[in-house]
């Protein structure tokens, strides 16, 4: 991963990516995925978002993998929780009651460290990484969780009208990523209201993916 990036970005507080509330397209569609109560949720490349706390006032469990120890830091605090911090292979782990994050490298998270997972919400992850990653990350996830369930949010837009991330994930990308896995149902079309960044118009897809076996 372009580790240096992102850590720079955290150390900076340049997090224009870091939404001031919850993700409205969450809050809508999060019941296509038709979890039970105390279910897992697999937030990658998940920072300190919003949506986390919302997803465990819902009565979830989240797990989470994030790169920069700051962005995790701020999350707990945010959650007003005193996480236990200790060492997992190349990864550390925070905990509390119905939360683990992983911070480190996502792609040293492996399936015997993670466990079972109910299902995986990537806002942030694919759109993130730049095109000579995702093959990678999308294999590395769909492995990871076993192909578990997906609500995937990707961004559509001219990418010769601005420089990600995020980047423009298109429908045949995603398709390219994650058709041997999963039957792909693209169930909303959002214009960004204003453009992407104020520059550039731009949609916002959100995609069910569910396991074909």
């Amino acid at each position: 991963m372009h580790v240096d990036f992102w850590h720079q970005k955290w150390q900076k507080n340049e997090i224009g990516f870091h939404l001031p509330e919850v993700n409205p397209l969450l809050v809508k569609y999060l019941h296509i995925l038709k979890l039970t109560q105390g279910a897992s949720v697999f937030l990658p490349l998940c920072g300190k978002t919003l949506d986390i706390s919302w997803l465990m006032t819902q009565g979830y469990r989240v797990v989470g993998a994030e790169l920069s120890v700051v962005a995790i830091e701020g999350l707990f605090k945010h959650l007003g929780l005193t996480p236990t911090i200790k060492p997992v292979g190349e990864l550390v782990h925070y905990s509390a009651a119905n939360i683990d994050i992983y911070v480190g490298d996502i792609f040293k998270l492996t399936t015997e460290i993670l466990g079972h997972v109910d299902a995986v919400y990537d806002r942030a992850a694919l759109v993130a990484l730049p095109a000579d990653m995702r093959q990678d990350y999308s294999a590395h996830l769909t492995a990871l969780t076993q192909a578990a369930t997906q609500l995937l949010i990707c961004f559509e837009y001219d990418q010769a009208l601005q420089a990600g991330p995020p980047f423009s994930v298109d429908a045949e990308e995603v398709r390219q990523h994650y058709q041997t896995a999963y039957e792909l149902n693209l169930i909303a079309s959002i214009p960004v209201a204003g453009g992407l960044k104020g520059k550039c118009p731009a949609a916002e897809h959100v995609w069910h993916l569910t396991p074909l076996n």
